[in-house]
């Protein structure tokens, strides 16, 4: 047997299986690769090894038997730092959570191993999962591998680092605002951000430790380096939670289409809301050139009935509502005493009046998402799926400013405001649509570039099934130079 250092999933749940390779021999190697290359990356922050070793023989001995935990028997892996995990402290990376050792596992991480997985460690996310980077007070920074000098994406940067760089084969991320997607973008994995509700969310922080309660818009979703196994963690945590399994069960729809040729696919590469760094352009236009000439309808003039500067505005709106209730009073108590003008409708402008408006303005936002999501229905009649951007630019260098809302970034040779990176993956994330993404290339400069595939509400699959056949003639996940 090969190395395991690049190994999907399924290829090792099946060689434990078939017992060519060990359970405790994946995560002995594992293991060693955070001895040679975490110290540079700082993506694996904590472990349970004894636990994990005690259960990997205990898989080793259950594959000797002839039997099977489940579809991820053995599979040693890491999870996000947000998600609760009995024996190691979840603590966001928050200083004030250092030491909080949860007593019952997170919904999806409770799926994950009742199918077989041994959760060995845990990987980094910014300071309560609130950042576009990962680094923070508790466990520092995470380097990009393709460049250490640049940021893994946030908020699940430590997944997508630790997939990019040979530490494991599947990782559980959450996503808000990007958490998934920025970071496999910026690293050249994959990731897929679930239509909303389809995967529990329940014993992640934020919100509070012990919440049963999870927050708008948020979702928990797999990282891994093949969309073969991210539909193999979809499948193993999608599902009702606790409170709501004894009157429905969730059965997502199948792909729309056995072959490739009979998808119609729109391609929304470029916007003057929120332009697109050229390179990141033609990468995704290059995708649905490759779909093009494997048969598929492609349109490169389609767009939903939407403004997007309204969309954002929409969503933007209720993704601080959501983050808001979790503001110190003082700032909440800024916030009103000092409210932008009216008219202002710039990002920090946005977020300090969704940060504390009332419920029923709220309503009034919720109808907006509403009548946009008919909009987004609407357009899915007409098209299956839809390739957009999954932010403006590549990896940025990391930028660690105190003033989150003064930031800037580079793209296309211009100096844009920071927030401006999350309106693409926002367009889709707001109006709880699923979308996978698979790198389709890189930058003059080496850095990976991810598409967006997005698909309508609980029509996962379709977006899966897409972003198959993308992998398959693009390449994939490949390892960054040096991680081989």
């Amino acid at each position: 047997m090969g190395d395991p250092s690049y190994m999907s999933a399924r290829e090792l749940v099946a060689a434990i299986g078939q017992q060519t390779l060990r359970s405790e021999e994946v995560l002995d190697h594992y293991l060693d690769r955070l001895d040679r290359f975490n110290g540079q990356i700082n993506a694996v922050v904590a472990t349970d090894v004894d636990a994990a070793r005690a259960r990997a023989r205990a898989a080793d001995a259950a594959a000797a038997r002839g039997e099977s935990w489940g579809p991820l028997h053995g599979l040693p892996m890491t999870v996000k730092d947000t998600f609760e995990v009995v024996g190691m402290a979840c603590t966001a990376g928050a200083p004030e959570l250092k030491d909080h050792q949860p007593n019952r596992h997170a919904t999806a991480v409770e799926r994950l191993i009742e199918a077989g997985a041994i959760i060995y460690g845990k990987t980094n996310t910014p300071l309560y999962a609130g950042d576009l980077q990962t680094y923070n007070a508790v466990f520092g920074t995470t380097n990009n591998p393709w460049d250490v000098t640049r940021a893994p994406g946030g908020s699940s940067g430590g997944s997508a680092a630790a997939l990019a760089s040979g530490f494991t084969a599947l990782e559980l991320g959450s996503d808000i605002g990007g958490s998934i997607r920025n970071p496999a973008h910026f690293c050249g994995v994959a990731g897929h951000k679930p239509s909303f509700g389809a995967v529990p969310i329940r014993g992640h922080i934020p919100g509070p430790p012990g919440a049963l309660t999870g927050a708008d818009i948020g979702v928990a979703g797999p990282l891994a380096r093949s969309v073969d196994d991210l539909e193999l963690a979809l499948d193993v945590m999608a599902g009702s939670d606790m409170l709501d399994q004894a009157g429905w069960k969730l059965k997502l729809a199948g792909a729309r289409h056995e072959a490739i040729r009979d998808y119609k696919v729109a391609v929304w590469s470029d916007d003057a809301f929120c332009a697109v760094d050229p390179e990141v352009r033609d990468l995704i236009e290059g995708a649905g050139t490759a779909l093009e000439e494997m048969g598929a309808k492609v349109d490169r003039t389609a767009r939903p009935a939407i403004d997007m500067q309204e969309s954002h505005e929409v969503y933007y709106s209720l993704l601080a509502a959501a983050l808001g209730a979790g503001l110190p009073d003082s700032m909440r108590r800024k916030l009103r005493e000092n409210p932008p003008d009216a008219d202002d409708r710039s990002h920090q402008a946005i977020f300090a009046r969704g940060a504390v408006m009332e419920h029923a303005e709220w309503l009034e936002w919720d109808e907006r998402r509403a009548v946009l999501r008919e909009m987004w229905n609407r357009f899915f009649g007409d098209v299956d799926v839809l390739l957009c951007p999954v932010m403006p630019r590549a990896a940025i260098p990391h930028d660690q400013s105190s003033s989150f809302g003064s930031r800037t970034v580079e793209i296309a040779g211009q100096s844009r405001n920071y927030v401006d990176m999350i309106v693409w993956c926002g367009l889709t994330c707001g109006v709880y649509l699923p979308a996978t993404v698979v790198p389709v290339g890189r930058t003059d400069a080496g850095l990976p570039v991810g598409v967006q595939v997005v698909a309508n509400f609980m029509e996962d699959r379709s977006a899966l099934h897409v972003a198959r056949h993308l992998e398959k003639v693009l390449g994939g996940v490949v390892p960054p130079p040096g991680f081989a």
